[in-house]
């Protein structure tokens, strides 16, 4: 069925909750597994280059560290399930563009990765990654949904 996944972390529940679904579906079908974390570029929104000097270091280490455990979440999932892994971590402007292309580089043939379920101007103030993704991906793509209370409207 599939043979290589990638699923894209944020180090949120619901991405767990997408990590443990490519975890199963790498298990049912005998495929590995990579996992990814994508960096935002450091963008500065400062007055004076002294506080700029000393605070990019600091905040490529954070984010850096960051990612480094919100993979370690997937490299150690996918070993508890005796599934082959690797891990990604990148930096780009644009999530959704790293997520296509270690998608197409590694050739994966499922993206699995969750979905916040935000709606209306939250949606289009804060943007959809996985909408982006859905969009612009040729590569087939499962989204992990929060889980609502029956009748509630998702992302709520």
């Amino acid at each position: 069925m599939f043979k290589h996944l990638l699923v894209p972390t944020d180090g949120s529940a619901l991405s767990e909750a997408a990590i443990q679904m490519a975890v199963t579906l790498a298990v049912e079908s005998g495929a590995k597994v990579t996992g990814l974390h994508v960096i935002p570029e450091f963008r500065v929104f400062a007055y004076g280059t002294e506080m700029i000097a000393d605070n990019e270091d600091r905040i490529i280490q954070t984010a850096r560290r960051r990612a480094e455990d919100y993979l370690a979440v997937v490299k150690k999932a996918a070993v508890q399930a005796g599934v082959e892994c690797n891990t990604v971590a990148m930096n780009r402007a644009h999530p959704y563009e790293a997520i296509i292309s270690v998608a197409t580089q590694e050739n994966c043939d499922l993206i699995v990765m969750a979905s916040h379920g935000r709606s209306g101007m939250r949606a289009f103030l804060l943007g959809s990654e996985t909408q982006k993704v859905l969009t612009h991906s040729h590569i087939p793509i499962l989204v992990v949904r929060q889980s609502t209370p029956t009748g509630a409207p998702p992302g709520r």
